[in-house]
């Protein structure tokens, strides 16, 4: 006896447009990322990391929302290019409250998406071949992306790591956290919740 594929549901034209965005997103910086690393251009490459990261954050804040009409007003939203705004219309969804509820689910999001702002934003990270952005970091923040490095990664880092250290995973973790956000977008696309 076979057993019934289940049907895909129909996809909004929105929701086709929004996942076509994010892959399409993700191939360009999977592209832009091979040419910065193969160049030594490590501030690039975070950006391109922190920009990969931002999508999955955003998939997973869509993935959280089990009101069908809100998700989708949402995705339109993104589509249209207008603000994300909680469901009765009166705040902005922050950055930050997508970035806390997508660390419930992968404790590395915080730390890894703050870092990153450190070069998507003018700031002294940019200075990282004179000024160690390691040194910036609280040892509780150092702890966590030890953490994560070692447990995602196999790379070994302790207090005399340095960023260029890292410099040879950072394939690497763009391949993790790519890999999440296509699963991730496949979720959306068959109408998932997070919690499944």
């Amino acid at each position: 006896m076979r057993s019934a594929k289940k049907q895909r549901p129909a996809h909004s034209p929105e929701l086709t447009v929004f996942c076509r965005q994010v892959r399409k997103r993700s191939l360009e910086n999977r592209q832009a990322l091979a040419v910065l690393h193969r160049n030594t251009l490590t501030g690039n490459v975070m950006a391109v990391l922190r920009q990969e990261l931002d999508s999955m954050v955003r998939c997973i804040f869509l993935l959280s929302i089990s009101d069908r009409r809100y998700r989708n007003r949402l995705i339109a939203d993104a589509v249209n290019v207008r603000q994300w705004r909680t469901p009765d219309g009166k705040c902005k969804i922050t950055d930050r409250a997508m970035v806390d509820l997508s660390s419930k689910l992968h404790g590395w999001t915080r730390n890894v998406y703050a870092f990153g702002c450190g070069f998507i934003h003018l700031s002294a990270f940019h200075d990282y071949p004179n000024k160690d952005p390691f040194d910036s970091l609280t040892p509780e923040e150092r702890k966590d992306i030890a953490q994560y490095l070692r447990s995602y990664h196999g790379f070994a880092m302790d207090s005399a790591t340095k960023f260029r250290d890292i410099e040879q995973v950072l394939p690497g973790v763009f391949d993790k956290i790519s890999g999440n956000l296509e699963c991730y977008v496949k979720a959306l696309e068959e109408d998932s919740d997070l919690t499944e």
